[in-house]
């Protein structure tokens, strides 16, 4: 239970943050391309309590969490007026592509950090899967710290490949209606609406058939990902110490 209450302290707050940071992006990169709904509406804040859902945000993930599903999670969506956007082709993909791109952003933060704190040449870049704990283990007493940094960086790489799937409502699915010729991108807006419930669908198929599908297509992406963001802590605590 102490284990639990512990993984939800390093998990909750680093995924609060990652989401926050997703939706605001959204809503800043709308506002250059010309959409000031979002500023109207107040969204453009880093206050949580303006983009937590208590369901997506909290409930969802926490429970995926516990029963070892893949950790994903949604916010309010920030509104977007694509009819407002100076270019709404080109618009909707660069709103698209801007949360996805700010997890990754804080991922690297992250991996920076991280550097900052760990000791030089713990040579783990090549093996995300073991990297945490070769990392608490030479931390020591600060391996909370080692952790947090840890989940920090996984979870943000998670939520940025997860959202850039090809699934209607995400942002992949944005970007590729952005990609694809007039005549298609409209009946490929129509399908926004069921991307939700092929999600619900593929979840409850990994308790039926014991095989977590979003996991298996993401594992590796996520993976690779992490062994480079762990290489560059490598890097940055190789240039500090």
């Amino acid at each position: 239970m102490t284990d639990t209450l512990a993984f939800a302290l390093i998990l909750i707050p680093s995924l609060v943050i990652a989401i926050v940071f997703h939706e605001v992006a959204h809503g800043y990169v709308a506002r250059m391309l010309g959409d000031p709904t979002a500023a109207r509406l107040g969204r453009l804040t880093l206050n949580p309590l303006r983009h937590v859902d208590p369901v997506g945000t909290l409930l969802v993930p926490g429970f995926l969490a516990l029963v070892g599903g893949p950790v994903f999670g949604w916010a309010k969506p920030v509104p977007v007026d694509k009819n407002r956007l100076d270019n709404p082709r080109f618009g909707m993909m660069a709103v698209a592509a801007a949360g996805p791109g700010s997890n990754f952003l804080l991922a690297g933060l992250g991996a920076v950090l991280l550097g900052l704190v760990m000791p030089q040449g713990l040579g783990f870049a090549g093996d995300a899967a073991g990297g945490a704990s070769v990392l608490i283990d030479a931390l020591g007493q600060t391996q909370w710290l080692a952790t947090g940094l840890f989940t920090f960086i996984l979870i943000n790489i998670f939520l940025g490949l997860f959202n850039l799937l090809p699934i209607p409502p995400f942002d992949g699915s944005h970007i590729v209606g952005g990609l694809l010729p007039r005549g298609l991108s409209g009946a490929w807006e129509k399908l926004q609406g069921l991307g939700m419930v092929l999600i619900v669908v593929l979840i409850a198929s990994s308790w039926v058939f014991g095989t977590s599908f979003l996991g298996n297509i993401l594992m590796g992406p996520v993976m690779w990902m992490m062994s480079q963001y762990l290489g560059l802590a490598d890097s940055v605590a190789g240039l500090v110490s």
